[in-house]
């Protein structure tokens, strides 16, 4: 496993101080855990700075591919505290991110790809294996440019869409939410 991110606490030191959600002081434990997934950027950093501007509270970025790039400028951007995770999409020749990874926020497992190598623009078997076999609780890919989010079996699927104009007419993002209650997913239009 490359990613052992142990996070307890992402925004949880602001619960001590009082962190209030439409008028009301959270919990600790009420505090989602945020991630922003990007994928499919080909070429559009505007789009890419501009899901990070739009999920300020999200610490952890994960980039499924195709933009390699874009994703290498957001990292040298990012704010202390926020962590840029990236895999290799079939347009990212030249980058030396793994075709795959995986990494374990809240007790929960997450398994990310680009999703070419398990061929996700025909049908969803392989890369769902893949990540039932590493035990996932959440399989992330993109490739396809069409946002998705699904249930299997005791694992979650999403695909957030693509980030760029030119390949999507309707461009997005996802965001994860992690919760002591579960995991949410969502699929955000720039």
């Amino acid at each position: 496993m490359r990613n052992e991110i142990r996070i307890t606490g992402l925004s949880y030191a602001a619960a001590e101080k009082g962190v209030r959600q439409n008028g009301k002081i959270l919990l600790k434990e009420e505090i989602p855990l945020r991630i922003l997934v990007c994928s499919d950027s080909h070429g559009d950093q505007s789009a890419m700075q501009r899901a990070i501007r739009e999920q300020p509270q999200a610490q952890i970025i994960l980039f499924l591919g195709d933009g390699a790039e874009e994703a290498a400028a957001a990292r040298a951007q990012l704010p202390p505290g926020k962590r840029l995770l990236t895999v290799r999409g079939n347009n990212d020749w030249h980058c030396g991110a793994p075709d795959f990874d995986e990494l374990t926020v809240e007790d929960r497992k997450i398994f990310f790809t680009h999703g070419h190598l398990f061929r996700v623009k025909y049908d969803l078997y392989a890369a769902t294996c893949a990540a039932k076999r590493r035990k996932a609780d959440l399989l992330l890919f993109g490739h396809t440019h069409e946002p998705l989010i699904d249930y299997d079996d005791g694992l979650y699927l999403m695909n957030p869409g693509a980030l760029c104009r030119a390949w999507n007419p309707c461009p997005g993002y996802g965001t994860v939410d992690i919760t002591p209650a579960g995991i949410l997913l969502n699929t955000v239009k720039l």
